[in-house]
């Protein structure tokens, strides 16, 4: 696919996604003018119109941005129905207190709930038939696979083969064919693929794309991550990156504490009679404790006491042998299922936060016997441990809860090297949207495996990089 091409895909993506947002915001248009403006104290004329639907489409257009529902041929259909349904019900909330605030009364819902039945049905032809043109007129790219070690580069392979409809990866190349092969190959395809290759020739494949201007997909080294949350500067006139590595700064963990005690005394507040109603039916379940405390590890590798509503059966791990939840685990109970995949099992968290062994957005907090397990595989697995563990954060929102500790690692290491407040905000309003579609972020490991890393299923390549190094 050529450049110019490409150009006209983001200008028929831009327009494809302000035909859908310009029809949302007019049916709320038409429904504010028939059914709230003359409710009003004073009506609103129509320079006080055409304000409220530009501030309409801007609340609609950063809830489609945050979740991601305008992504059209780059998610699923089903994946881009759900994301701007979230983002369309988020926008009639705040629009529905916002015209309250003006009317100074709270005024009947009944109009907007109608109108986002309109509106869900709007969104549902046009993610279909949208998703259908793209996809017709911008068919999947063939990429190659440019790989150091084959049963990684199969992971990645397996993980794009998921998606057709983007990407077909025609070849795999090991770098042992050298780079005079690679770079005549790589001419005939739409992109390629960097998977664990050796840094030397990882970096003459990047410059060689880069002067063909060829699409690149590159799998980041942890080193790649630390150099790429560093901050740049220049010497007299020599350029440098900086990489301060001593986690968030003072004022940052100062803003951190005082937005974790915001959030968590609301949610504990919101949430009481959704944990009343979950500690009664697991009680009633199978008479055991409605509580369960496990051992996790925080900042600086600090252990506390996780709170979680009990899942599983008592004694689940009687063997004495630390294991995550498989696919199909025989000790989580039925009760336990159900809210293992509405994540009401995570509420009793929300305790831990406002003590503050934790924080509502920061790395998964991990068991130390699992912990020890993944260090002795990737050393660098501690890395996690300069911030606080969090309830969401990068890798519970990207990742399942299967996805491999190497990527988990480079995913929180993501969130740490680049944490703003604005990210925290950002990876909450995402976590809401995981709630409902928990399916691929609940599902456990494979049976029979204690961790994700067993079996061979996935070794980070920390000691490849040491090597390729030397």
């Amino acid at each position: 696919m050529n450049q110019m091409k490409e150009k006209y895909k983001r200008l028929a993506l831009i327009v494809d996604a302000l035909v859908l947002l310009t029809w949302e915001t007019s049916t709320f248009g038409i429904i504010w003018i028939n059914f709230y403006n003359d409710r009003m104290q004073f009506a609103f004329f129509q320079k006080g119109n055409w304000l409220l639907f530009g501030l309409y489409l801007v609340i609609l257009y950063v809830f489609s941005k945050v979740y991601k529902g305008l992504k059209i041929g780059s998610h699923k259909t089903g994946d881009i129905i759900v994301s701007q349904v979230l983002a369309t019900f988020c926008t009639n909330v705040i629009t529905y207190f916002q015209i309250s605030l003006i009317a100074r009364q709270m005024l009947s819902p009944v109009p907007l709930l109608f109108g986002m039945i309109f509106q869900v049905l709007v969104i549902v032809i046009w993610a279909k038939v949208s998703g259908y043109i793209i996809r017709n007129l911008y068919p999947a790219k063939n990429l190659v696979v440019i790989y150091g070690l084959e049963a990684p580069a199969r992971n990645l392979v397996s993980k794009l083969s998921t998606r057709t409809d983007k990407y077909n990866i025609v070849e795999m190349i090991s770098v042992d064919e050298g780079f005079r092969y690679i770079t005549s190959r790589i001419m005939e395809f739409d992109g390629v693929a960097i998977c664990d290759t050796p840094n030397e020739i990882r970096n003459d494949i990047l410059k060689f794309c880069f002067k063909n201007s060829i699409r690149t997909y590159l799998v980041p080294k942890i080193s790649d991550i630390i150099v790429r949350g560093g901050d740049t500067m220049e010497l007299f006139d020599t350029p440098l990156i900086l990489s301060k590595n001593y986690g968030l700064g003072i004022e940052q963990r100062v803003i951190k504490r005082a937005f974790d005690i915001f959030l968590s005394s609301i949610g504990i507040i919101i949430a009481s009679p959704f944990m009343l109603a979950t500690a009664i039916a697991i009680k009633l379940c199978d008479k055991g404790p409605v509580l369960y405390k496990q051992e996790r590890l925080t900042i600086g590798g600090k252990v506390f006491k996780l709170l979680k509503f009990r899942s599983m059966v008592v004694n689940a791990e009687s063997d004495g042998v630390a294991r995550l939840a498989s696919s199909n685990d025989s000790r989580v109970t039925p009760v336990g299922k159900i809210i293992r995949k509405i994540r009401f099992d995570e509420l009793p968290q929300l305790f831990n936060i406002f003590k503050g062994d934790m924080s509502v957005v920061g790395p998964r907090p991990e068991r130390p016997e699992i912990s020890e397990q993944y260090e002795k595989e990737m050393p660098e697995f501690s890395f996690r441990l300069k911030v606080k563990a969090g309830l969401t954060g990068n890798a519970q929102v990207v990742g399942k809860y299967n996805t491999t500790p190497y990527d988990k690692l480079k995913l929180d290491l993501m969130y740490i090297e680049r944490y703003s407040i604005a990210k925290d905000i950002l990876l909450i309003l995402k976590t809401v949207k995981i709630i409902f579609m928990p399916d691929e972020s609940t599902e456990g490991i494979k049976e029979g495996y204690i961790t994700p890393i067993q079996k061979g299923e996935s070794k980070t390549d920390t000691k490849k990089e040491k090597e390729e190094i030397k």
